[in-house]
């Protein structure tokens, strides 16, 4: 019986059919906690990786000139952490953007393409510093 629809209900149901803000602000919000592992790997690329020693006993080889003992002291811990925090943003990824639209009868992929808004709260900060 359809005759009596209210406005409030078809109001509903056309949110549930869902545009695109949801999804987009829902996923620029995630992107704020999701910094934290996008940093760690970025520190990672930029500061660990280039330099020519991987542990401390390299630090005493003479002719390495891109060799930094506070990098190699703080890599493992950025390690663990990146581990632990990437574990937690990708479950929450998961939740927010599979779960809970498939419970709610949405678009799948409108909140998977939204996805890819995840890393720009990471990258404004990074073009502003």
């Amino acid at each position: 019986m359809t005759a009596y629809r209210t406005d409030a209900h078809a109001r509903r149901k056309g949110r549930a059919r869902g545009g695109l803000w949801g999804p987009a602000l829902v996923n620029l919000g995630l992107g704020v906690p999701a910094s934290v592992p996008l940093y760690l790997v970025w520190w990672l690329l930029t500061e660990y990786m280039p330099m020519d020693c991987k542990s401390v006993e390299d630090l005493a080889k003479p002719g390495l000139t891109n060799c930094n003992y506070t990098t190699l002291d703080h890599a493992s811990p950025v390690m663990l952490l990146l581990a632990v925090t990437s574990v937690f943003t990708l479950a929450l990824v998961v939740v927010i953007d599979v779960v809970l639209p498939l419970r709610r009868g949405r678009r799948l992929a409108a909140w998977l393409g939204a996805a890819a808004l995840i890393p720009v709260p990471f990258a404004m900060c990074l073009a502003l510093a």
